[in-house]
């Protein structure tokens, strides 16, 4: 098992160390949190070793699981990989991008092995039709929370619409080439509200927007590809796969066909992949323990981290054009 230890526990914080506790692929030594007054209420109240010091807390563990405020990741990553453990980071990976191409560099220099808690690609829901999404050409998103003053401290795009970017470039096998975005702020410092529409150098068109002041709750994507349509709800866990092929000679008295100015005709076609229950949090932090252990590549690797964060702070950018 893999010793390891939690900095921050907040909301999230305290998520991880139940489900860190309860793995099998994991030994909780403790957790750091610099509210002592918090830190402590934790600890009674669940049993957790509360480590005052954060340098003693890195030195007693294989495995720094990083569930702090974004401001503090990189100090938090960077400490840790200095002194030779593997780090499981929440998203986004650093507050800069210069940031998070340190932790990078750093990765490489001590050989340890680094995951972003981009948590969407364990969605059942995605994990379900992930294989099907082989080259969509327009990707439509809408991330939609009601607002939560935890996450306000950055832009909703780093608080929401990160998740969407992330899963798009996973199935996107292209470049970005273009970028256009407009974010307001309504009741928060930073933008509350905001849309992008990313171009890829293969064709592809994402349009996501992402609101934290919305009067329900939705998260749903759109994949639009060569004879197919492909629809996940991250939120209900549910998917839509609508797929064409070339019509049968002697159509069926139930099957939907449709016909082009050409005069090609398609057979409209539902297929309903099974979509199995999970705790998205606990598959994250497991397959990390599984990458560490075999030796082989995260699901979500630091690198792939930085490029979700690059494209979020290029949205940010246009904000201020």
């Amino acid at each position: 098992m893999l010793k390891v230890g939690v900095l921050g526990a907040g909301h999230l914080g305290k998520i991880h160390l139940r489900l860190l506790n309860e793995s099998e692929k994991y030994e909780l030594v403790g957790f750091y949190d610099p509210d002592a007054i918090n830190a402590k209420k934790v600890a009674a109240e669940f049993g957790y070793t509360y480590f005052e010091n954060i340098n003693t807390l890195i030195a007693a563990v294989d495995v720094v699981d990083i569930v702090t405020p974004t401001l503090s990741h990189f100090d938090c990553a960077k400490k840790a990989i200095e002194n030779g453990k593997h780090i499981f980071i929440e998203k986004p990976i650093t507050n800069t991008l210069s940031e998070a191409e340190e932790l990078l560099a750093l990765e490489q220099k001590h050989n340890i092995k680094g995951q972003v808690g981009h948590v969407e690609r364990f969605n059942p829901a995605f994990i379900a039709v992930h294989k099907q999404i082989e080259s969509p050409m327009f990707i439509e998103t809408h991330r939609l929370a009601e607002f939560n003053p935890r996450g306000t401290d950055v832009p909703v795009v780093l608080d929401l619409m990160i998740h969407d970017i992330d899963a798009i470039l996973s199935v996107v096998n292209a470049e970005v080439k273009d970028i256009h975005a407009s974010g307001v702020s309504v009741i928060s410092n930073s933008p509350d509200i905001a849309n992008a529409r990313i171009e890829f150098e293969n064709g592809c068109v994402a349009n996501l927007t992402a609101s934290r002041i919305s009067l329900k709750n939705m998260r749903k994507s759109r994949f639009f590809q060569k004879d197919a349509y492909i629809s996940v709800d991250f939120l209900e866990k549910k998917v839509e796969v609508v797929k064409m092929k070339d019509a049968p000679e002697q159509a069926g008295d139930f099957d939907m066909i449709l016909q082009n100015a050409e005069g090609v005709k398609k057979q409209i076609y539902f297929e309903n992949p099974t979509v199995e229950t999970n705790n998205a949090i606990a598959d994250e932090l497991n397959t990390f323990a599984d990458a560490i252990t075999n030796n082989t590549t995260p699901v979500v690797t630091l690198k792939q981290g930085t490029q979700a964060l690059k494209v979020a702070l290029q949205i940010i950018d246009c904000f201020n054009k």
